[in-house]
């Protein structure tokens, strides 16, 4: 066989989707039904990977696909949690899925995973179709095996109106993220608008539409970006695991070329790429014989694009999720360059940064373009676990709202956990990347009112009070009076003043319903004592009171962003009274 000719694989196809929306149970049907229907070994279950022959789709498709042929040789489904291995599976930058199904239930509609799905299919520009799963599950629905169209015709009445209600949910959803959705059978063009397929993963109802439709997308638009070489085969590593026997193994998909026992292969690393000899090529049994435990494997001499494929190999230890993998002929130097470069992150680094920790490259780059769309500065970005070094770094930055950690699907080691508990740093720890966001935003807006309100407490803040002639509850020694906040805060201690700028004494305590308190705010109808004057003579009702600034802090008030406009229209006021006595105050 030529190192150069030129095939036509299977399109590699993602499953994406909130926890529970049906991913696992949408491909357990498609294998069950295409085991089903096969003539002689239709179908085999790959590592990470489900191949679904072209020859089982026109099983399942009956007369959907009646008169039509296809070149493809099939579907690779990609068999791992969604937007997990989405992200994991690189290609060239890019994703490595060709197409993706967006699975929502149509009852419970976008969750937080769904939005972060649609939000990683747009960034890598992926063609996708939704699945809107568990109709079976909408009150009163009749399962019948007719088109889609007529399916929805043949319900009753109010299972009708219930069902366009929550797909017309759906597809505003949709809208909402800038992007056109309806039912499949209403479009004409699929470049333009998301097609929404109805199914049940537990019926079946909708899975020979949902196949149709994405072998006829793939036929007509990727065709091209399918045709590859059978050259030295190139892939992306799923998992590395431990396996009895065999030791650290890595689960990859291939999705170029040939890949041969005797091959030398190049695989990304944390740091320089290892080159090492493959020892098995290892391909689990057709998804029927899997289930016996005794023999897992068969061992293989080759394997071609697309599939999923176990590589046993010496020297795994420190290759990664997502990382590319090559095998290698010759100019050696000239791969591992280009391996490096795939593997390589490039970022603008600052060190009063925030430190992010992920579990691939993936997922790691998908971070850091959230991070970099919010303006965030990144110290350090790398793929491991949180360490104590990451906290001690982390809380020697003096910028409160740097002293963070992003940390995505991976864990906080021991000693990590024992030095968190000594310091204030935020560790937000999840498994998705749109609630890391979120819950980013929500601590964010927190700290900052928290900040806010200490840096306030820096200064004497200016107030203006009214004296209400109503309420004299004493006349001196001290005198207690009824006054209503106009605008700012007072505080016991602080000293007013007048109108004409006349000091006439402290706030020596401050009563709201019979409780002493230490500050009033505006709107705050309050009793004040004030030591030194006498109602009547210093202080008459209806009288305008303001607090004593010194001038130090007027100055720091003026230049500062912390007042609301009605404070520094109080502040203003200050400025005027103290300026007609010494003209240069608060400069």
């Amino acid at each position: 066989m030529s190192d150069t000719r030129r095939y036509i694989r299977q399109p590699i196809v993602s499953v994406l989707g909130h926890v529970d929306h049906g991913k696992t149970s949408l491909l357990d049907y498609i294998r069950g039904t295409t085991v089903a229907a096969r003539e002689s070994g239709a179908i085999t279950q790959h590592i990470g990977a489900t191949e679904v022959p072209i020859d089982a789709i026109y099983d399942v498709c009956g007369d959907l696909l009646k008169g039509k042929k296809f070149t493809l040789p099939g579907l690779l489904f990609i068999d791992t949690p969604g937007h997990h291995a989405f992200t994991t599976l690189r290609a060239r930058g890019g994703s490595l899925a060709d197409l993706a199904i967006l699975i929502v239930d149509i009852n419970e509609g976008f969750k937080p995973q769904t939005y972060e799905s649609i939000k990683i299919l747009k960034q890598y520009k992926t063609p996708f179709i939704i699945a809107a799963n568990k109709i079976d599950a909408i009150s009163g629905w009749q399962k019948n095996n007719v088109s889609a169209k007529e399916r929805i015709e043949k319900q009753r009445l109010n299972v009708k109106n219930i069902f366009e209600e929550k797909i017309y949910e759906i597809i505003g959803t949709v809208s909402e993220q800038k992007l056109n959705a309806d039912l499949y059978f209403n479009i004409s063009d699929f470049r333009k608008t998301v097609g929404v397929i109805p199914i049940s993963a537990k019926t079946g109802e909708g899975i020979p539409e949902l196949l149709m439709i994405l072998v006829g997308l793939a036929q007509r638009f990727l065709e091209d970006k399918l045709h590859i070489e059978s050259g030295p085969g190139i892939g992306s590593v799923l998992e590395v695991k431990e396996e009895v026997g065999l030791g650290k193994t890595i689960d990859a998909i291939i999705y170029n070329g040939i890949i041969r026992i005797d091959d030398n292969i190049v695989i990304g690393t944390v740091d320089e790429p290892v080159v090492t000899r493959i020892k098995a090529l290892l391909k689990p049994k057709p998804l029927d014989e899997i289930r016996d435990p005794r023999e897992r494997f068969d061992n293989v001499d080759e394997v071609h694009a697309a599939c999923g494929i176990k590589i046993s190999s010496p020297n795994l230890e420190n290759v990664i999720p997502g990382a590319p993998i090559r095998a290698v002929k010759n100019n050696l130097d000239k791969v591992i360059d280009e391996i490096k470069n795939q593997t390589k992150i490039d970022f603008e680094l600052d060190e009063k940064g925030i430190i992010i920790k992920a579990d691939t490259i993936g997922s790691l780059e998908a971070l850091i373009k959230e991070s970099r769309d919010k303006n965030l500065k990144i110290r350090k970005a790398e793929i491991g676990n949180v360490s104590k070094r990451d906290i001690v770094e982390t809380d020697s930055t003096i910028d409160p709202f740097n002293k963070v950690i992003f940390a995505f699907n991976v864990k906080i080691l021991p000693e990590a956990k024992e030095e968190l508990s000594k310091v204030d740093i935020t560790i937000f720890n999840e498994d998705v990347i749109y609630t890391i966001m979120e819950n980013y935003d929500e601590w964010y807006e927190k700290k900052k009112a928290e900040l806010e309100k200490e840096r306030r407490q820096d200064y004497i803040h200016p107030g203006m009070i009214k004296f209400l002639p109503e309420y004299v509850f004493r006349v001196s020694h001290p005198a207690v009076i009824g006054v209503r906040v106009l605008s700012g805060r007072i505080k016991t201690g602080l000293r007013l003043m007048k109108e004409d700028g006349r000091i006439i004494g402290s706030i020596k305590g401050i009563q709201s319903e019979n409780k002493s308190i230490d500050e009033a705010i505006q709107g705050q109808e309050v009793a004040i004592s004030i030591e030194g004057v006498t109602v009547g003579r210093q202080i008459k009702g209806e009288d305008i009171l303001f607090t004593d600034l010194p001038a130090s802090d007027a100055k720091k008030l003026r230049d500062m962003d912390v007042l609301n406009i009605d404070e520094r229209d109080v502040l203003n006021k200050i400025f005027e009274i103290k300026r007609k006595s010494d003209k240069f105050w608060g400069m």
